[in-house]
C-alpha cells in the first residue's frame, strides 16, 4: 500500500478524517487517492480569483493607457518622405503597452496620417529648393533648420508672423501682396489641415473617433491648394511659387506625384472612417477653377 509520504504533497490516502473529492482511478491495494482542500482551494475558488485578479489588472492598465493618452495632447511628426525609388522596405514595429488601448483601425489611421504629412514636408523642402529666396525671407539660417521650424511638434503649426493655419494659411502665402515667406506659409497650411482632419493627433486610441466628412473635405483641399499653387501669379504674370515644370523635355512633375499621395490617402481614411461609423460622406463636386476652400 502506498503511504502518505510516497505520495505528492497535493494527495494524500483515502481517509474519513480528510476532505476533498476522491478520484476515480484506484491505486495499489484499493485505496483511493484524494485531493486534499488545499488543492481544490487552488484549483478551483483560487484559480478563478486568479483569473479576476487578471482580468481588474488588465482593465486597470487599459484605464491607465487611456488616460494617459487623453492627456498627450503634443503630436509627433515623421521625417520627410522618401523620393521616389528610394523608399525601404516596411519593418516590423515593436509591441508598445499603448498599443493595448488601440484597434487595428487606429493603427490604421496612424499610418494615414503619418504618410501625409510626411509627404507635405518633402512637398516643402522640395518648394524650398525651387524657390531658395523664400527661407531667407524669414528668421531661420538654412533650408532645413526653416523646415525644422515648421514641423516642431511643440509649435503645433502655431506660428505669430502667420496667424493662421490651414487653408487661411495656404491663401496668404498665395497673395500677391504678401511679402513674406510664401513657402513657409503654404507648407504649414498644409501640413495643419491635414492634422485638422485627425482631430489634431498623431497617435490614436479606442476613444478617438474620426470624421469621415473632415478627411474626405481635406483631401479635395488638397486638390484646390495643388491648383492654386500651379497657377497663382503676381502681377507681371510669373508664378509665386516654381513647382511643376514642363520644358521642352525636361519634365518633373514630382511636386504632383506627392499632392496625388496626400489626397489617396486622406480618400481612402475617409471611407475607412465611413464604414466605421455608418456615415454617408457629403460629396461635393465643384470646378476646379473657381472651387473654395472646404470647412474642416
Amino acid at each position: 500500500m502506498l503511504e502518505g509520504k510516497d505520495l505528492p504533497s497535493a494527495f494524500r490516502l483515502a481517509d474519513d478524517s480528510r476532505g476533498g473529492a476522491a478520484l476515480p482511478a484506484p491505486r495499489k491495494g484499493g485505496a483511493r487517492i484524494r485531493r486534499s482542500p488545499k488543492w481544490d482551494c487552488e484549483h478551483t475558488g483560487a484559480q478563478a480569483s486568479c483569473h479576476t485578479r487578471l482580468a481588474l489588472s488588465m482593465i486597470c492598465a487599459l484605464a491607465g493607457v487611456l488616460a494617459a493618452s487623453a492627456c498627450t495632447t503634443t503630436p509627433s511628426f515623421p521625417p520627410a518622405a522618401p523620393t521616389t525609388g528610394k523608399r525601404a522596405p516596411p519593418v516590423d514595429r515593436e509591441f508598445r503597452a499603448s498599443d493595448l488601448a488601440k484597434s487595428d483601425i487606429d493603427v490604421v489611421a496612424e499610418t494615414h496620417v503619418r504618410e501625409c504629412l510626411a509627404s507635405a514636408r518633402l512637398l516643402m523642402e522640395k518648394l524650398y529648393r525651387r524657390n531658395p529666396r523664400e527661407w531667407r525671407k524669414g528668421t531661420s539660417p538654412s533650408l532645413d533648420a526653416a523646415v525644422a521650424r515648421a514641423f516642431d511638434p511643440a509649435q503645433r503649426f502655431q506660428f505669430a508672423e502667420l496667424g493662421v493655419q490651414g487653408t487661411d494659411a495656404v491663401l496668404l502665402a498665395l497673395r500677391p501682396d504678401y511679402t513674406g515667406d510664401r513657402v513657409f506659409a503654404f507648407g504649414v497650411g498644409l501640413a495643419s489641415m491635414v492634422l485638422a482632419s485627425y482631430n489634431g493627433k498623431t497617435e490614436l486610441y479606442l476613444t478617438d473617433v474620426l470624421d469621415a466628412q473632415k478627411l474626405y473635405n481635406s483631401a479635395r483641399n488638397i486638390e484646390i491648394a495643388a491648383w492654386k499653387l500651379s497657377s497663382a501669379r503676381d502681377p507681371a504674370g510669373d508664378p509665386l511659387l516654381l513647382s511643376n515644370e514642363i520644358a521642352g523635355d525636361v519634365r518633373n512633375l514630382s511636386f504632383e506625384r506627392e499632392f496625388g499621395k496626400m489626397i489617396g490617402y486622406q480618400d481612402v481614411m475617409a471611407e475607412i472612417a465611413a464604414q466605421r461609423t455608418n456615415r454617408t460622406i457629403r460629396r461635393i463636386v465643384q470646378t476646379i477653377a473657381t472651387a473654395v476652400f472646404l470647412p474642416l
